[in-house]
């Protein structure tokens, strides 16, 4: 680890004198040795191979078997609308996932750059991917970190790391800082510097210690890169259901074969019935519908700013049950800013506006402020440290024009700030007098003061006044706030730095903070009550965190927080026992960050992670659901994630969930829907045969149900408007079927009271004509008018129960029969495409269809809405039994 070895040792190490640098021969064969500086991935998978991964789903090979049984039945039209349905469902994912896997792209297009780097004891600028452990780079404000580095100087060095480690304020970095702790966390290595983080001021010249996959970010690359891919819980349920459903279609015919042998059918009718029981067991449509439903979520989740990569995400969504979300930048707004200032006569709270009020000794604390920093804002755009953009900002708030006060002042002199005194202080002019103003850390500039200001007099420090200021400042450390100190002293004549910063006096301080988004709070408390657990990782220091997640609600005692190097004394089994009692984690790296979401996984949890950084990208990778940052985002955190938010917005993810939620209960409406449909099928067609009747169905006519009737009012049931009380409920198990035991027992008796009226609409066809489908020569009309009646009773039936589907307990009346307007739509398509089929001649004949009596239209819609009505009643009596328990 280069951040323990002293600087003698890392030379040697390295082979290099840092007065010269490397030979471009040396330089050459580390090259040939180390290779490129830059970051490899594997191969992205080809179109090709993404569309086939669709392919491979249980239900989509169930579909393969319909496609060769249709085949050989000579039925080819229906065998090509079922490979339509496939392919149609495997287009529609690969459109989803062709912009996923980019992350390591990111990352490669993050670290081209140009650098200043030392050889021959000449400086030139070469390109990052050509410098190698041992040169020695020079920098400069402004410029990004192509590699991992060891500080040999450094003057006034600040380098912004919060991509990498979650840190609101640039770091100061320090040369000469010596480590013995091997567990240091990246935010606290004072003496290095890492890819991908950029110098925002001062100078420094380092030497290259790790290039390409070997550097931090490397590591996290390879993180992306290698963690596996795993199934969404609706990819699961889909998986077990085509299983189950295949093994059910398999066991019917089976069992019709048995049958139809003992009743001495031949093999042609035998073969013919079972394909047709196969094909009813078979619900054709769902996979395509699935993914149908979830584009249709997809489209309204992009207008509610989340963009989802994944089709299947949107479901898992619905199931999260723990948001684990960076802090800077998600739950904060990612810009320090002045909460409190105080001196010996006032402490007030910036957020009280109206009471304000500055007198002339805040004034003169907030000119010092101005007069002592670098940076510059206008326009709302700041440059330079947050922390002295803070300081304008408040300046601004206490009434001061930092306009005039440029104008009326020139800055002759300064005394940069170093580590070491923490402090900075500058030589002003000011209508021909000399000023010294001096602001850094609060407890060095009460042991360099003399004086203190007190009712705008100046009068000698006394141990009371140095208390007043010690417990002043224990207040606001104690609400996480960094504290900022300020002083003067009036000057005879120009003096130098070395003169400054003594006899001062003491003015008082300000308490910063990365305050949390407005919103944020709202949010938290509303996916509280849904049972979801927010968790807050963040590589800030441990009771900033705590203040912050204390504030928003996140946790209650400092004990639900712990720091990296404090989870790093437990083993895996230990830390996954006691994730759960945790709320925050701090001073964490990315290899913790990744360990944390995968504890919690490993507890049943269903895991949602926020983050914006490249420190973010591994566990982005790793949850359930990947949430970046749009706006703040960087590409890397946006390739390794499956949703990206627009706004930037923590309160859009509880959206999104409540979004999820609602996708998932209407695509269990439209899979209870057709299985009740196809289970009605079954029952119709088994029953008939097991008594020695016709098939009351063909093939062809269960086809069309199934891929075009059944279809509308199944997409339309995913399109359902959501329900407003669904984030008052708890998260669903991740690992519980589609169905519950009360959901199963209402789908088999709906599927049964279907079959049951489709049964008798067919002997109804016989009876008018004066036959039984128990005789054994009936003209072939005849059969077809029957097997009409049970065609369109079946449709009927499954269209009207449609309306039922739309709540469990609900009233259709108080849904609203015209609420889902597309539903209504489908019924009325529905309805006219059977009228199509029974009047149009070509359509008739190919369906074997006979046209209906008047009376018989009355009498087939009288039987499609008992299942509406039997469900109705049903649901009356669930009302009463929950008024009873309520």
């Amino acid at each position: 680890m280069w951040f323990l070895k002293s600087n003698k040792e890392v030379f040697a190490e390295l082979g290099v004198d840092p007065a010269r640098g490397l030979s471009e021969k040396e330089a050459e064969a580390r090259l040939q040795k180390h290779g490129p500086n830059k970051l490899s991935s594997k191969k992205r998978k080809s179109i090709f191979r993404l569309f086939v991964e669709q392919l491979k789903q249980w239900l989509i090979y169930v579909l393969f078997a319909a496609v060769i049984i249709t085949f050989l039945m000579g039925e080819y039209i229906d065998a090509i609308i079922i490979l339509l349905v496939i392919f149609t469902n495997a287009i529609l994912g690969v459109i989803q996932e062709v912009k996923a896997g980019k992350a390591i792209q990111a990352l490669q297009k993050m670290t081209l750059t140009k650098v200043l780097v030392r050889r021959e004891g000449e400086t030139r600028e070469i390109d990052s991917e050509k410098i190698v452990p041992g040169d020695v780079l020079i920098l400069d404000a402004g410029r990004m970190i192509a590699a991992d580095l060891r500080l040999i100087e450094s003057v006034e060095l600040q380098i912004e790391e919060s991509a990498l480690t979650g840190e609101s304020v640039a770091a100061h970095k320090d040369a000469s800082a010596t480590f013995t702790d091997s567990k240091t966390p990246l935010g606290d290595r004072a003496n290095s510097a890492f890819m991908s983080t950029m110098v925002t001021k001062g100078r420094g010249v380092a030497i290259v210690v790790e290039t390409g996959m070997n550097t931090q970010v490397g590591e996290i690359a390879k993180s992306i890169d290698s963690d596996e891919e795993t199934k969404t819980p609706l990819e699961i349920r889909l998986d077990k259901l085509g299983k189950t459903l295949a093994k059910f279609a398999i066991g019917i015919c089976v069992l019709i074969m048995v049958i139809t042998l003992i009743q001495g059918r031949d093999f042609a009718d035998m073969f013919l019935i079972s394909v047709s029981m196969a094909v009813a067991a078979i619900p054709e449509g769902l996979a395509a519908i699935v993914a149908v439903v979830l584009s249709v979520g997809v489209t309204g989740m992009s207008k509610q700013n989340a963009i989802i990569k994944r089709l299947a995400a949107v479901e898992t969504l619905g199931s999260v049950s723990v948001i684990c979300t960076d802090k800077t930048g998600t739950l904060t707004q990612n810009k320090m800013t002045v909460t409190q200032f105080a001196n010996l006569e006032v402490q007030k709270s910036i957020e009280n506006k109206e009471d304000l009020s500055p007198d002339d000794d805040v004034k003169l604390m907030a000119k010092a402020f101005v007069l002592s920093s670098d940076a510059t804002y206008e326009n709302k755009e700041g440059t330079g440290d947050p922390t002295e953009i803070a300081l304008l900002l408040f300046t601004d708030q206490m009434q001061l024009n930092r306009k005039e006060l440029a104008a009326n002042t020139k800055r002759l002199g300064e005394y940069a700030f170093d580590s070491d005194r923490k402090l900075m202080s500058t030589l002003v002019e000011e209508e021909g007098k000399y000023t010294v103003y001096t602001k850094g850390a609060i407890d060095n500039l009460i042991k360099l003061s003399t004086h203190v200001r007190v009712n705008g007099e100046v009068v000698a420090i006394t141990q009371a006044h140095r208390d007043k200021y010690s417990q002043i400042t224990d207040g606001m450390t104690n609400d996480a706030l960094r504290t900022l100190g300020v002083a003067y002293k009036p000057v005879d004549q120009v003096v130098d730095a070395s003169q400054m910063e003594s006899d001062l006096i003491l003015l008082g301080l300000v308490g910063q903070i990365d305050p949390p988004r407005t919103e944020v709070h709202t949010s938290i408390q509303k996916a509280k009550s849904a049972g979801i657990t927010t968790v807050m990782i963040t590589g800030d220091h441990k009771n900033t965190a705590f203040a912050i997640a204390k504030e928003l609600s996140i946790a209650d005692n400092i004990n639900q927080a712990i720091t990296g190097q404090e989870l790093d004394e437990f083993s895996d089994k230990e830390f996954s026992d006691k994730v759960s009692s945790y709320r925050v984690f701090a001073r964490v790296s990315p290899e913790h960050k990744v360990k944390i979401v995968r504890a919690l996984k490993a507890n049943g949890n269903v895991v949602s992670m926020t983050g914006d950084g490249v420190n973010d990208a591994p566990s982005l990778n790793a949850a359930d659901i990947g949430v970046a940052m749009g706006i703040t985002g960087t590409d890397v955190a946006k390739g390794a994630s499956d949703m990206i938010l627009t706004d930037d917005n923590f309160a859009t993810i509880v959206s999104a969930i409540e979004y999820g939620r609602n996708i998932y209960e209407n695509i269990k409406k439209s899979v209870i829907f057709l299985l009740t449909c196809n289970l009605g099928e079954v029952v119709a067609i088994f029953m008939t045969l097991l008594v020695g009747w016709a098939a009351p169905l063909i093939a062809t006519q269960i086809l069309w149900i199934n891929l075009i009737t059944d279809s509308f009012p199944a997409i339309a049931l995913g399109m359902d408007p959501g329900n407003p009380d669904v984030m008052e409920e708890k998260p669903r198990d991740s690992k519980a079927g589609f169905f519950s035991k009360t959901t199963l027992v209402r789908m088999v008796l709906g599927g049964v009271l279907i079959g049951a009226l489709t049964i008798f609409a067919f002997w109804m066809g016989y009876a008018e004509h004066g036959y039984s489908p128990f005789d054994s020569s009936v003209p072939e009309t005849t059969l077809e008018y029957a097997r009409t009646m049970a065609f369109i009773v079946l449709v009927m039936s499954q269209l009207f129960y449609s309306l039922a589907l739309r709540s469990s307990y609900k009233s259709i009346f108080t849904v609203g029969i015209f609420s889902n307007k597309y539903l209504v739509g489908a019924l009325i398509l529905g309805t006219g495409l059977q009228l199509l089929v029974l009047n149009f001649t070509p359509l008739q004949q190919a369906f074997r269809l006979q046209p209906l009596a008047a009376i018989d239209w009355v009498l087939v819609i009288g039987l499609g809405l008992i299942p509406l009505f039997v469900n109705e009643l049903v649901k009356i009596g669930i009302r009463y039994k929950m008024r009873r328990t309520v």
